[in-house]
């Protein structure tokens, strides 16, 4: 046997010992997940009237007087700038607060001001997905938005997905980070709808890889780039 072929049964034995592998079971990603009934993810905090957050983009209104009208972006320092009365400092608002505190503004420079503050884009309300997911990243929640909406806004999961261990990572308000995982496969067949929970502000969603994707990963780097030939796992099966 010349060393390419010693070569080849060594890389075939391991690679089988791998596959072996993935039929055993794995070590729980979550060590001490708490169960999804828990308060801290089934309690959602009642709807308050929304306060205005660094990044909101504000439509501003004028009844009267339809050239002052603009669309705001809420600064890092919590201020806009307007016309005719310069900066001021919105972070906290409602927008009928601010709507009434440039009423009152407006009135030193405009006759019978009517104004209307709407809040185009909120960019305080937002949830990070990331791992095995087509586009990771920070995305926008509206409110009563589910595990399944927060994946399809980060592009749906992809195949190399563990589909039964998605984890969910929260901190309630004043309160520890919890953990845990849920199963998507039993969402998307419609065996346990609870397990789709909502989510809320700074949810983090983690989709991990799969056994057979790290396995594959595994083939790429070890085999496939060292032997002088293609190989697939079909011709070791077969």
């Amino acid at each position: 046997m010349d060393g390419i072929a010693r070569r080849l049964v060594v890389i075939v034995m391991v690679f089988l010992a791998a596959v072996a592998l993935i039929g055993c079971a794995s070590e729980p990603l979550v060590k001490n997940p708490v169960p999804l009934d828990s308060p801290a993810l089934t309690s959602v905090e009642p709807p308050l009237e929304y306060r205005i957050n660094m990044g909101d983009r504000l439509d501003v209104k004028f009844f009267y007087n339809p050239d002052l009208n603009e669309s705001l972006l809420v600064r890092t320092d919590g201020r806009v700038s307007m016309q005719l009365v310069g900066e001021m400092n919105v972070l906290g608002m409602t927008p009928s607060q601010l709507s009434a505190a440039l009423k009152e503004t407006y009135a030193k420079v405009l006759k019978q001001p009517e104004v209307t503050v709407i809040v185009r884009e909120s960019g305080g309300k937002k949830i990070f997905v990331d791992g095995e997911v087509f586009q990771p990243g920070m995305h926008d929640l509206i409110g009563g938005e589910t595990l399944r909406h927060g994946l399809a806004k980060a592009g749906g999961v992809r195949d190399t997905a563990r589909m039964n261990e998605i984890i969910l990572i929260r901190q309630p308000p004043g309160k520890e980070i919890v953990a845990t995982t849920i199963n998507l496969e039993v969402i998307n067949s419609g065996e346990d709808f609870k397990q789709d929970i909502i989510l809320q502000p700074f949810d983090i969603v983690y989709v991990p890889r799969s056994p057979i994707a790290n396995v594959n990963v595994w083939v790429r780097q070890y085999i496939r780039e060292l032997l002088p030939f293609p190989f697939s796992p079909a011709m070791v099966m077969n």
